[in-house]
């Protein structure tokens, strides 16, 4: 890595899937490499503060082992032999075995898939294009947000919410689900200044002691997948002590008789053995949450289970009984993606034509092995092109997963960064740009910012970004739209232009279009986002269908009428009796980052988290290895101890490779890939297992 003097800064946005997409500054160096990465401190949210693992950029950007030429399988899939070959050749092969795939079966056999590697619209989205063009199979997209979103909209009926910025005016700031410290670290930075500046009490709810529950001055240590059930007692005692504000629910709730007989018969004494806390602490909480100026940072984590959509929908009520929107530093956010009203239908390619099939992406191993239910009761799958995601590493049900990669009638080309464990799968490999290294635009679901990210470097070797490959293959398959003949820069200016975002070289110069809504909106004052205004204590489901596009994965007449704690998680039995969660690690992010330098020392050998009473009755030591198994496979981890959960939990921080595991198997082969209700969605974090020491199992051999 090079260690000239800067030649310039420049300013970019972090391209990697968390809510923050923070705004950088970038030190150009003189040989051409990049420097050090830090957070703007004239952008509102950003305020000068990165996650350490961005902050450390230059590690990946100019790291040794990344992807530079066209590579082509010449072993057995997964044996690592590999032959470089040139562009041409590597863009004529795909072209063909294309062709192939669709004059075997038709279009819909091959099916390009990818996610949010790049949060970048046009190089994570252009995609689709090729796709609408040849009538390829459609994804539905439900490994990240399937669960969390419309859990949201069913309540206020529009994924918006409060400026999180906001929060310095709060006097109470509940981070719930999400630890922030790693991967939002900015709404710390707010949340702090609201503790500085008004002495703002911060709560987390979270299933163990995580770095952001470290510095809440109220920690709700939940068992997993019981969150409606606090929230529930705790609208419960609102009610109860005249916490409410049954005027604010009159103009602006569908608050009824009904729904309040409801939530009487949910009480702390009803919540305490479902979530194990104590009456006493979930009373405190209720009337802590009940102040009007507290502001909800409703993330991802907690929604990660079977009843997440449930459990999303319940905390959002809470603000809803107490009045705290209607209040400068008080409400909700989850995200603001429903907000940006932008035009990508060129940039999606809509005007070409119909996409095939909708195929869920978490089923990606049901669909590769030919499950008729996964194909829709179309053809199989017989080639996939793979950008911005590693499904081998991060999809549930991996034995499946994998399984279905490495089928050797299937032609997979992905386009990588580095050698991740789904390129090691593919037939044939394609060096991809880094984000300073293209041009793009970033929307932030954490605030309120469209950003550009202009490319700033080089690419090394012959990489080439998303666009270019997307471009190169639909020519060759005789697509003839501007589309796939235009620049990345190009492709950015028309999506803006066409969304109304206002003249294109104004917002180049300045970097940003400001898409805050009102502060009167954002507090939904003018009503929420139903016909009638009404926040709903009764959850639309099917409102929230229509309103996202998304298909039922249940009967709706089998799902609760109110907000509820909603008993379908993975249940413990004596046989299964612990439950594990995967949280996010401080230095990865999903399998990204799992190969600099500084994130690998930081995270160490694959563990978990397990209560020291729980060690003990199993007679198990700091530092042992233990197996983690269920119905699905078994991993391998090591065991550290942590006070700070509730018995028979487990937590296994961050995704790292499946070989980075005694005996190769990663931590998501124990997921389950069954679709959540009411949409569909990965319940990451709810998955009982047993769990045996391998020191009494080797004794026993």
């Amino acid at each position: 890595m090079a260690s000239n003097a800067a030649v310039r800064t420049a300013r970019s946005v972090c391209p990697h899937d968390c809510p923050s997409s923070c705004a950088l500054d970038v030190d150009l160096l003189e040989d051409g490499s990049i420097g050090r990465v830090r957070g703007a401190k004239d952008d509102p949210y950003t305020d000068g503060v990165i996650c350490e693992k961005v902050a450390r950029y230059a590690e990946r950007v100019h790291h040794k082992d990344r992807l530079l030429y066209p590579l082509r399988r010449i072993g057995a899939k997964g044996s690592g032999q590999w032959q470089r070959i040139g562009w041409d050749e590597a863009l004529d092969e795909i072209a063909s075995r294309f062709r192939q795939a669709e004059e075997e079966a038709g279009p819909e056999a091959v099916w390009p898939y990818y996610y949010a590697g790049t949060m970048g619209h046009v190089h994570r989205d252009g995609l689709n294009r090729l796709r609408h063009a040849r009538g390829y199979s459609d994804q539905y997209d439900t490994i990240c947000t399937g669960l969390a979103w419309p859990g949201y909209v069913a309540g206020t009926g529009l994924l918006g919410g409060v400026d999180p910025v906001e929060m310095a005016d709060s006097d109470v700031v509940v981070i719930w689900g999400t630890n922030a410290v790693a991967t939002q670290v900015n709404v710390m930075t707010h949340a702090m200044r609201a503790r500085r500046r008004n002495g703002a009490k911060i709560v987390a709810v979270d299933v163990y002691e995580n770095a952001t529950m470290q510095q809440a001055d109220m920690q709700m240590l939940l068992r997993p997948g019981t969150d409606a059930a606090l929230a529930l007692a705790a609208m419960h005692v609102m009610l109860r002590e005249g916490l409410a504000d049954r005027d604010y629910m009159a103009r602006f709730t569908d608050f009824s008789p009904e729904f309040e007989a409801h939530v009487m018969t949910r009480s702390p004494e009803w919540a305490a053995p479902i979530t194990g806390l104590s009456v006493e602490a979930i009373e405190a909480f209720a009337r802590l949450v009940a102040s009007p100026r507290t502001y909800f940072r409703l993330g991802y984590g907690f929604t990660r289970q079977r009843n997440g959509s449930f459990a999303m929908h319940a905390a959002l009520c809470l603000p809803a009984m107490s009045g705290a929107w209607q209040h400068r530093g008080g409400g909700a956010l989850h995200s603001n993606s429903g907000t940006w009203q932008l035009d990508k239908s060129r940039l999606t390619g809509q005007h070409l034509g119909k996409s095939g099939r909708s195929l869920d992406m978490s089923q990606i191993g049901a669909v590769l092995a030919g499950d008729e239910k996964a194909l829709k009761g179309g053809p199989p799958v017989k080639a996939m092109i793979v950008q911005n995601t590693n499904p081998a590493s991060v999809a549930p049900d991996q034995t499946a997963t994998r399984k279905g990669l490495a089928r050797d009638d299937l032609f997979l080309v992905v386009h990588e960064q580095f050698m991740t464990e789904t390129a090691e799968l593919a037939d044939i490999v394609l060096p991809a740009t880094m984000f300073l290294e293209h041009n793009d635009y970033y929307t932030r679901g954490g605030h309120t910012r469209v950003l550009l990210g202009p490319k700033l470097a080089e690419a090394p070797g012959e990489a080439r970004s998303n666009h270019e490959v997307i471009n190169a293959i639909a020519l060759r398959l005789g697509l003839e739209d501007e589309g796939f003949r235009a620049s990345d820069q190009a492709i950015v200016a028309d999506t803006l232009t066409r969304s109304g975002y206002g003249d294109f070289d104004e917002i180049a110069a300045r970097g940003y279009v400001e898409r805050a809504r009102p502060e009167r909106d954002a507090h939904f004052a003018g009503g929420f986002g139903w016909p009638d205004g009404r926040f709903r204590f009764a959850p639309d489901w099917p409102g929230a269908a229509a309103k996202m596009g998304l298909i039922w994965a249940c009967d709706p007449a089998s799902l609760p009428h109110f907000a509820d704690h909603y008993d379908i998680i993975d249940q413990l039995t004596d046989a299964q009796p612990f439950k594990l969660v995967t949280s996010p690690a401080r230095g990865f992010l999903n399998s990204t980052f799992n190969e600099t330098p500084g994130s690998l020392r930081r995270e160490g050998e694959p563990s978990v988290f397990m209560h020291p009473d729980d060690m003990v009755e199993l007679g198990i030591e700091q530092e042992d290895h233990v197996e983690i198994g269920n119905g699905r496979g078994v991993v391998t981890l090591l065991v550290r101890p942590m006070r700070g959960m509730q018995r028979k939990v487990l937590v296994a921080e961050g995704l790292q490779p499946n070989r980075a595991h005694r005996g190769g198997q990663g931590i998501n082969v124990l997921t389950s890939a069954e679709p959540a209700p009411p949409f569909g969605g990965v319940p990451f974090h709810d998955t009982a297992v047993w769990v045996r020491p391998i020191a009494k199992r080797q004794a026993a051999e």
